[in-house]
């Protein structure tokens, strides 16, 4: 696969904010984009990110045309969701990958959007980014400091380090790839996809609301694959909210004496405030638990 590169995030950018998933309220939609606003750039609005269908932000087609307009328009640069929720994986067959393959431009969510970034990712080869959202994190006066300092460095700069803020070590090792992964749930959604990488790949995780044995079975969903099997080179674990920290901890003691291959946990993959970014599909490498993306 030939990776894409985006360019890089700058002042002035125009950012187009889109909800492909659940729906917003326009309190926050117009609070995020009075966000961004304040910061230098300017922002356009999805025809359809204020619409409703049921538990999601208007119907698939509608959502579908907002996405594409957004890497079609010449004036976007960059594309932020709105939230999470549910919806994504009702699309992920239904875009035309041409329109992003020809259109490459900063993709940017997490949660239920890592459906479509995984697959953007191997449909076209666009790097995307796992990054914080317009309802949940950019909320004008009401930002974290580490999450947005994170965003910015990570879309603004080629290379970068992704460190824990409590380094759990349970393999030690080094390994290279791509960093590929995002909400566990959503990943092990896609099972009966063609979404696993052909290359080696550091996998990243997290979730929340979720028990450990459900945990266990979407890991054990993705390992039973021969091709994700093969491929993975390391485990780099984030948060997981709400889970019984004992039994998670020797979840992840067995899977690394299953695996062999390096374990590290602790990092800012997270639904909390206070997340890290982290760009899908840029080769990387891990080394004593730090993780250095490269140009």
């Amino acid at each position: 696969m030939n990776l894409i590169k985006p360019k890089r995030l700058k002042k002035g950018d125009t950012i187009a904010i889109i909800a492909p998933s659940g729906e917003i309220s326009e309190e926050k939609l117009n609070n995020g984009k009075k966000y961004f606003e304040s910061l230098g750039y300017n922002v356009a609005l999805g025809e359809n990110v204020l619409k409703k269908d049921r538990y999601m932000a208007g119907n698939d087609s509608q959502r579908i045309a907002d996405l594409e307009w957004a890497f079609k328009n010449k004036d976007v640069d960059a594309i932020i969701c709105a939230r999470g929720g549910y919806g994504a994986i009702r699309i992920i067959n239904k875009i035309d990958y041409n329109i992003i393959k020809d259109n490459p431009k900063i993709f940017c969510g997490y949660s239920d959007i890592t459906a479509l970034s995984l697959m953007i990712l191997k449909r076209t080869g666009l790097i995307t980014y796992s990054s914080p959202m317009i309802k949940g994190d950019f909320q004008f006066n009401a930002t974290n400091e580490y999450t947005i300092r994170e965003f910015f460095e990570k879309l603004t700069n080629e290379e970068t380090n992704i460190t824990a803020k409590n380094l759990t070590t349970y393999r030690k090792g080094n390994a290279k790839g791509i960093l590929w992964g995002g909400n566990l749930a959503t990943v092990a959604s896609l099972c009966g996809q063609d979404f696993i990488p052909n290359q080696k790949f550091i996998f990243f995780c997290e979730d929340l609301n979720e028990e450990v044995y459900k945990i266990d079975k979407y890991l054990r969903q993705l390992i039973n694959i021969d091709k994700f099997k093969k491929n993975l080179s390391a485990i780099t674990l984030g948060e997981f909210l709400d889970a019984n920290a004992n039994d998670l901890d020797n979840l992840f003691r067995e899977i690394s004496n299953e695996l062999k291959i390096p374990i590290y946990r602790g990092y800012k993959f997270t639904h909390s405030k206070e997340k890290t970014t982290v760009p899908i599909g840029c080769f990387a490498t891990l080394k004593d638990g730090i993780i250095s993306t490269c140009k």
